[in-house]
């Protein structure tokens, strides 16, 4: 079957032309939010799937959530607007070119045994440097149809350190590899409409996860401190209980030990005031604990925490949340849940801590007190794992209970809900 031609807007940017210019049997995009990583992984999964009619794709990402809730919507968001017909079949995830007869597989690559089958004329993976290099190596075997016309294998990603990825793409790139890398400020359609997206973004985020994120640098990530923002000049000093505003509540639930921080708000900073670390104790002797040392504040309560508390105990019908509730009603006291339906990545939450911490504009607005030696230990202590963006939660088993607590409050009262960066319309 010969090559089908359909027009299709898309007005790429310098460095998008060229990734979708390069023969390369493999080829990266790598740029910061707002440099169209989406678009292009999605425009050039399209014009594959035209090169190659009658031949199977395939599109991964880290997760199911992932591939669901971005690169898909982004994919469909631009058939559609462009009226090019397609069929998806949510049963088998997989997605029909009608003009064509492509057929592209729709995946979750973390565990990328399950990736073993049909031969393919492409793939392209979305977020690579949140996936395991088994499964890019995986998806290179599976490049082996012999009626493809462009067999390719590319992928997108934002820079997390000198990762797999740094090196097999852009250190120790072998012959048949090539990336381009995304400047920052060249998204001109974005400056158009957010002239101070960049300034916006300096409040949000701590100066390593910028230039991280935001500038697209690559930097060394390896084993490094999570909450590298933190400095105790800076960080901690006395704060005290300020009868006139509400007293926020945070939990991370755990046996051994039950972690939870007592906290306010003033304005745009946060205050901690306490923590609390029990072991092997109930959520009701934590509610205890916290009425010893609190009382019933009269201008209330606001409960954050693991959104897993919501989750039936096994050994009856009840969840924790559902204990805070009770305890607090049964004594009158004004309670608020602010707690997510689902907790954030971790990404997203440590960015948002080490932003309180320090911004990249050099302001701080999150406080601990001296009291709160775990929080502080953790502060000190918590780590990557080596070669990796994962945190070591292993090395000590005491750590990352109290700043993951934290990490709840600040995601949830802090979190940015405009939409920015890459949307499913030009090149956002």
């Amino acid at each position: 079957m010969r090559s089908l031609e359909r027009l299709i807007r898309h007005t790429p940017l310098p460095s998008q032309k060229k990734f979708h210019d390069s023969q390369a049997r493999f080829k990266g995009f790598s740029g910061p939010i707002g440099s169209g990583k989406s678009q292009a992984l999605c425009h050039e999964a399209i014009r594959l799937s035209y090169q190659n009619p009658g031949r199977t794709g395939l599109i991964g990402s880290p997760t199911y959530p992932m591939l669901r809730d971005s690169t898909l919507a982004s994919l469909t968001e631009i058939l559609e607007t462009n009226g090019l017909p397609f069929e998806l079949n949510k049963g088998d995830n997989t997605l029909l070119m009608k003009d064509s007869r492509s057929r592209i597989l729709l995946r979750s690559v973390d565990d990328f045994d399950r990736l073993r089958g049909t031969n393919l004329a492409w793939f392209g993976l979305d977020e690579l440097t949140y996936t395991q290099e088994g499964a890019w190596l995986r998806l290179e075997g599976r490049l082996r149809d012999p009626k493809a016309t462009r067999r390719c294998g590319f992928a997108v990603w934002t820079p997390k350190g000198f990762d797999w990825v740094y090196r097999k793409f852009i250190s120790h790139a072998v012959e048949g590899y090539e990336a381009i890398q995304a400047r920052p400020f060249e998204n001109r359609f974005l400056l158009d409409e957010v002239p101070d997206f960049y300034d916006r973004l300096k409040a949000s985020y701590d100066e390593t996860f910028f230039r991280q994120e935001v500038l697209g640098d690559y930097l060394n990530a390896r084993g490094g401190l999570v909450y590298s923002a933190f400095r105790r000049e800076a960080n901690v000093r006395d704060v005290v209980l300020n009868p006139a505003v509400p007293v926020y509540w945070t939990l991370d639930f755990n046996v051994t030990p039950l972690c939870s921080l007592v906290a306010q708000k003033w304005q745009d900073e946060v205050r901690v005031l306490d923590e609390i670390v029990l072991r092997r104790a109930t959520t009701e002797q934590a509610c205890e604990e916290f009425e010893k040392r609190f009382g019933r504040p009269r201008a209330g309560v606001v409960v954050c925490g693991d959104a897993n508390g919501e989750s039936t105990h096994t050994a009856s019908d009840s969840t924790d949340y559902k204990v805070i509730r009770k305890f607090f009603a049964d004594r009158g006291v004004n309670l608020r849940m602010s707690v997510p339906k689902a907790n954030p990545s971790v990404r997203d939450r440590v960015g948002l801590v080490n932003a309180k911490l320090c911004n990249a504009a050099g302001d701080v607005s999150l406080i601990v007190s001296p009291r709160c030696k775990e929080l502080i230990d953790d502060f000190e202590q918590v780590a990557y794992e080596e070669e990796s963006v994962r945190i070591d939660k292993d090395k000590d088993r005491q750590r990352t209970h109290a700043s993951d607590a934290l990490g709840y409050l600040v995601w949830k009262e802090f979190q940015r809900h405009d939409t920015i960066g890459e949307r499913g319309q030009r090149l956002l």
